[in-house]
This record gives C-alpha cells, sequence and structure tokens, in this order.
C-alpha cells in the first residue's frame, strides 16, 4: 500500500510538472533518476582534465588581486553558492540601480576585488570605494550547473563556446559551462582588474604554483599535483603543451561535469529504495500539487527556463532580456535547481531572502510585484502553518546530497587564502585628521614570496595631502612624526581625491621569493600631512603582515609581540561622511558576542538603536542608517555619534549629517 502511494506521489509531481495539456493525459511517466550531465564532444571529461579543473576552479592566483578563486563564491557546503553572501556582511551590498546602499533595491551579492589597474594600484569605486566591490546579483549554484544549456541568471553564456583571445569557435554546442566560466577572471568587479584580458589570465596561471596560497588540499589533489607546474599539468591532461584560455576553461568545465548530487533522499525515493519522513512525504506532496513543480520539476527540480516571478519590479534588473531584448522576458531569471537549496544562506537572483521560510511566504503571497509578462503560476496559494511547514520540510533533508552538506569528493575542496590567519591584519590605534577619525589602511592580499604585486591602500584621509607608507620590523612609531626610513620599504606618494576624508592612495610592493623571509613578520603604517592632527599628521591604525611561502611555507613559525594581538572590536567611520540620505556603518566582530549598535547626538540621547543581537557571529558587518529615528523621524543636520558595544568593550565614532 505505502508503495502504490510513493508512486501516486511520484507520478502526481510530474503530472503538475506538464505544462501541455496533452501531456497531461492518462497516467504520467514515472520519475526516472537524473542521469549524469551531457558533455560536448569537444571536451569529454577525463580524470585528468577534471583534476586540472579543480585546481584552477580553488586557485586565488587566477585573480589580479590573488584573492578570490572561482570557488570562492561557489563553496559546496553553502549549497554551491556563497556563503559571505549574508545581509549584514561588510562586503555582499551591492547597492542597486539607484547607487545608494540602504534603499530597497540593494541586492545581496558576492564580495570580489578591490577596483584596481593592471599595475596593482587600487582604484577608487563610486559605489565601494577602496572596499571589496560586490556582483549586482547573486551566486548561483555551480552544483548541477552542468545540465543548463544556458548560464548565469540571464542565460548570456550559451551552448557555442568561443575562445576569449581570438573569438574562434571552439565548441558549437554543449559548452555552457565553459562560456560561463570565461566571465568571472575577466570581470574587473569580481576577479579582475580594469581592462583584464584573458591573455593577463592564461600568462597568471602559466607562471604560477598550483594552489600555492592554499595551506590544506585534500589528499587526492595533493598527490595529482605532486610538486609539478601548471605546464606540467596541462600537457599532461591535453596531451601536448600549452597553457591557453580555452584550455583553462575547458579543463575547469570538466570538473564541474563531475559536480552533480544525485545521492539524496529524493533520489532513494525515486529508486524505491526508501520513505520520507511524514511531515517531508506531506510537503512532497503539496509540492507537486501546487504550481511549484510547474518551474520546479522533474529529477533535477528545474525547468531552466526563466520566469518573472515578481520578487522587485522588473525596471530594477532587466533579467533576460539583457539577451533577448524581448519584453517577454523583462525582469525574468533562469529557474535554479532546489536541489541542495536549504544548505544556502540567502535567495533569489538578488538575495533579497534569508530563509526558504521567506521564499515560502513570499509565494504564499503570489509574489510582490505585478508586470504584464509575470508567470501566470504566481498566484496567491494562502497557505497554512502546517502547509507552510510541511513544503520547508520536504525542502530541506529530502533535498540535500550528505556528500555536499559534509564537503566530501567529489565535493571536497582545498582552503583559501582569505578565510586563513594569513590575511594581512589591521590593528588598532593611529591619530585622528581633519576627518575626525585616522585614516583606514587597507590591507588584503598575500604576501607571498614572490608576489610581485601586493598593494597597500589607504583612504578616510585628507583629500591631495602628502602621504608616506612606511613597511617596518616593528610597529612604526606614531611618537615623532613620520619615520624617516623603513626597514622593508618607505614609499611617498600624493593622494588622490578631495575633502577632509575623500584621500585615498595606495602602494604596490614586490615581496621577495626568499626563503629566509619566510615566517618573518612586517607592519605597516599609513602617514599623512594633516594640520588637524595632533603633531601635524594623521596616521592609521598599524596592520601586521606576515611573509609565507606556498602552501604557507614559515607561516606561524613568527615571534609576534603580545601587543600585536591586543584588540577586540573594529568600528569604522561611516560611508560616505557627512552624508545627506543615507550613511553605511561597518564593524568587525573577531569573536562572537552580544552587540549593540546605536546612534547618539551630541548631548548623548540615543537617536536610533540600528543593530542589536544577543549573540552576534565573528565577522564584518555593515550596516545602513537612512538618518531617521526610532520613530521613523529625520533627524536634523549636525554631529553624530555611532557607539558600538559588545560584552567586553565599548567604539565610538563620528558621523556628520548635513542638509
Amino acid at each position: 500500500m505505502r508503495r502504490i502511494s510513493r508512486l501516486h506521489a511520484i507520478g502526481l509531481f510530474v503530472l503538475t510538472f506538464c505544462q501541455s495539456p496533452a501531456l497531461a493525459q492518462g497516467p504520467p511517466p514515472p520519475l526516472t533518476p537524473l542521469p549524469p550531465p551531457p558533455q560536448p564532444a569537444g571536451n569529454p571529461v577525463t580524470t585528468l582534465k577534471a583534476a586540472l579543473g579543480k585546481t584552477l576552479f580553488w586557485d586565488e592566483q587566477l585573480s589580479s588581486t590573488r584573492t578570490v578563486a572561482c570557488g570562492s563564491c561557489h563553496q559546496p557546503a553553502a549549497g554551491g553558492s556563497d556563503p559571505r553572501a549574508k545581509v549584514q556582511s561588510a562586503h555582499a551590498l551591492n547597492p542597486g540601480k539607484d547607487g545608494i546602499l540602504g534603499s530597497a533595491d540593494d541586492v545581496i551579492g558576492s564580495p570580489g576585488v578591490v577596483q584596481n589597474d593592471a599595475s596593482g594600484a587600487m582604484v577608487w569605486s563610486a559605489s565601494f570605494g577602496l572596499g571589496l566591490q560586490s556582483t549586482p546579483r547573486h551566486a548561483p549554484s555551480m552544483i548541477n550547473a552542468a545540465y543548463a544549456p544556458l548560464l548565469f541568471w540571464d542565460g548570456r553564456a550559451s551552448g557555442m563556446f568561443t575562445d576569449p583571445i581570438s573569438g574562434a569557435t571552439v565548441l558549437p554546442a554543449g559548452g555552457a559551462l565553459e562560456s560561463q566560466a570565461a566571465g568571472p577572471p575577466a570581470s574587473s568587479v569580481e576577479m579582475g582588474h580594469i581592462a583584464r584580458d584573458w591573455n593577463d589570465v592564461a600568462s597568471r596561471v602559466q607562471n604560477a604554483t598550483p594552489l600555492a596560497l592554499s595551506l590544506t588540499i585534500p589528499a587526492a589533489l595533493t598527490s595529482y599535483i605532486a610538486s609539478r607546474g601548471y605546464a606540467d599539468l596541462f600537457q599532461e591532461a591535453f596531451g601536448s603543451p600549452g597553457v591557453t584560455a580555452s584550455r583553462i576553461l575547458m579543463a575547469i568545465a570538466s570538473y564541474e561535469r563531475t559536480l552533480f548530487s544525485t545521492q539524496t533522499p529524493f533520489d532513494s525515493l525515486i529508486a524505491g529504495t526508501t520513505q520520507l519522513r511524514p511531515d517531508e512525504n506531506a510537503g512532497f506532496q503539496l509540492f507537486g500539487q501546487l504550481p511549484c513543480a510547474r518551474c520546479h520539476g522533474g529529477a533535477l527540480m528545474s525547468d531552466n527556463a526563466f520566469h518573472y516571478i515578481g520578487v522587485r519590479p522588473a525596471s530594477e534588473d532587466s533579467g533576460r532580456a539583457i539577451v533577448t531584448h524581448s519584453a517577454a522576458d523583462y525582469g525574468s531569471f533562469r529557474t535554479p535547481s532546489l536541489r541542495n537549496v536549504a544548505q544556502r544562506g540567502v535567495f533569489m537572483h538578488n538575495g533579497r531572502f534569508t530563509s526558504l521560510a521567506d521564499v515560502i511566504d513570499f509565494y504564499s503571497r503570489g509574489g510582490d510585484f505585478n508586470a504584464p509578462n509575470k508567470d501566470p503560476n504566481i498566484v496567491p496559494l494562502n497557505l497554512n502553518p502546517t502547509q507552510k511547514a510541511q513544503l520547508l520540510a520536504f525542502l530541506g533533508r529530502p533535498l540535500t546530497d550528505p556528500r555536499v552538506s559534509g564537503s566530501l569528493a567529489p565535493f571536497d575542496r582545498p582552503s583559501l587564502f582569505s578565510e586563513g590567519g594569513l590575511v594581512p591584519q589591521v590593528m588598532f590605534g593611529g591619530i585622528a585628521g581633519a576627518s575626525g577619525a585616522p585614516p583606514q589602511p587597507v590591507a588584503l592580499e598575500p604576501a607571498i614570496g614572490g608576489n610581485p604585486r601586493f598593494t597597500l591602500g589607504v583612504f578616510g584621509a585628507t583629500g591631495g595631502a602628502d602621504a608616506v607608507l612606511v613597511v617596518d620590523d616593528t610597529i612604526p612609531s606614531t611618537a615623532a612624526g613620520i619615520p624617516a626610513s623603513g626597514s622593508f620599504a618607505r614609499s611617498a606618494l600624493t593622494l588622490q581625491g578631495s575633502g577632509a576624508s575623500g584621500g585615498y592612495g595606495s602602494v604596490t610592493l614586490a615581496i621577495p621569493d626568499d626563503p629566509t623571509l619566510y615566517g618573518h613578520t612586517l607592519y605597516a603604517r599609513w602617514y599623512v600631512a594633516d594640520p588637524a592632527a595632533l603633531g601635524g599628521v594623521a596616521a592609521s591604525a598599524p596592520v601586521r603582515i606576515e611573509v609565507f611561502g606556498a602552501h604557507g611555507a614559515g607561516a606561524g613559525t613568527a615571534t609576534v609581540p603580545p601587543a600585536a594581538l591586543t584588540g577586540g572590536a573594529r568600528l569604522y567611520g561611516s560611508q560616505p561622511n557627512p552624508f545627506r540620505t543615507s550613511a553605511l556603518v561597518r564593524f568587525d566582530l573577531p569573536l562572537p558576542t552580544r552587540v549593540s549598535l546605536a546612534v547618539y547626538d551630541v548631548s548623548g540621547r540615543v537617536q536610533r538603536h540600528l543593530y542589536v543581537q544577543s549573540a552576534a557571529v565573528a565577522g564584518a558587518y555593515a550596516i545602513p542608517w537612512d538618518g531617521r529615528d526610532d520613530a521613523g523621524r529625520a533627524v536634523a543636520a549636525g554631529i553624530y555619534f555611532y557607539r558600538l558595544e559588545t560584552s567586553r568593550e565599548t567604539r565610538t565614532a563620528r558621523a556628520v549629517r548635513i542638509p
């Protein structure tokens, strides 16, 4: 009896998925297991090509700044999406079409690179300053992406793959993965520098030590690389010498074709070898009865088509219409597969929803915006709490592959430099200048031996002022003006920008490939001529930099002065400052803690509680303030203070609102 019930549920699921009335007549076809994804004839998957692609996919050296890999935005444990994409993340917010952070069209995207040029110099971004840029759409999952004939949210990566340098057709069909992979390394937001081309990417790969920035690498991948260089790996994988753009992309695509998840309880249900739990089964049947399965049907749980569903007005992002120029596609986006969906942190193309419960509520009310081309299946469902809970149960465990959630092969991965302890650390201290705060240092890149472009930046200082970067074996002093020398480097420049806080600049240094430096700790500090500062010189907090070799050689061997590791939460000046309509307040929490961020006027009265959590997780936060108090009234122009209170300390920063 249970077997009949299960087959009936599966049949109902497939029947609801069928669009054509003719197909809906008679007994529905059985729901068949998900087969391995298709492979283009010109790029069949081989073990060696897939291993090379996995190495490239997780190698941050492909990016201009050596800080972003393909895997930075696509991590298996997050369901193939970006775990850094969080509503309160300091680096994930994109201001959307209106260019204003904190407004309704903001997007939770993926952190990329600081805007930079071919020399490594940091370039000011109107939206992000010298901070990490964020993509204008949330990163979709790379798991099961190999089944899609078109990729990206708008489908602009087609099956015809052309060489990104010559433009010659490499794969006439079936190459959407190759086409998609060509985008991020050349994007000045995601991984590249301004006007970067694939000649630069291929040259970088040719000369890099594979996964040199990874401290831990899966054993199978370590055995595969076996201390060889990329040139040897490419010759082995392709049968002839040459590290080319097309080969890089074909290898990455080959790896992605191994990332299909077919070991979920749902797959066992299809095979007839398991039962779902009662609430999961109820959700499964409800899913088939509702319009859900018309787009998310079949074993893949996606029709790979494009729909406008009313997440936001289509005018904010034209979606598929950018490619087709058709009004029917205005604001339409590709249907994502629901496999492993519970592992993801945010949902929809703009990351608008932060839980599956939010997504279910959205569909229950029939979307939030209307348009002539809105999908007719998006109608109010008026689900009751029990039905919502049942759908949530079905979308969880039944659709989650334990290899994905546990990062088990083939979903295991190397570690990333950007998530480890070798990222330069901004410490505490400094001397405030005319802006009311010390200049803010920017230090994100790896100080790996042989890095010819290690860039340190500064912002929040006086525009047009003379500035000096000092890098020394000890923390550069602020006691007697600007040091005359630095044991590692001393570089002078004139800051760009204008105003008391609009000055910015950067210096690019070469890290010698010298093993005697591995494990050596350096300290950098910026000094800016500023008559408003104590002694006429504003100074940034120091930055701690540890030099290391490939795969972390020498890391952790340095002796660190106790004073260098003291400190706690960091609170940064608002951006912009001064501001008229809205400002963004950033702070870092090194440890989980109770936290309260509030705005006070000059008399000490609370104007707005911006963020209050009894147990906030460690990380970087960005909180927008729209210039209103807790009652929703616009505050007057004047001076205000942000106060960050944690379980351990209190930090304060100043902001000025102008008319």
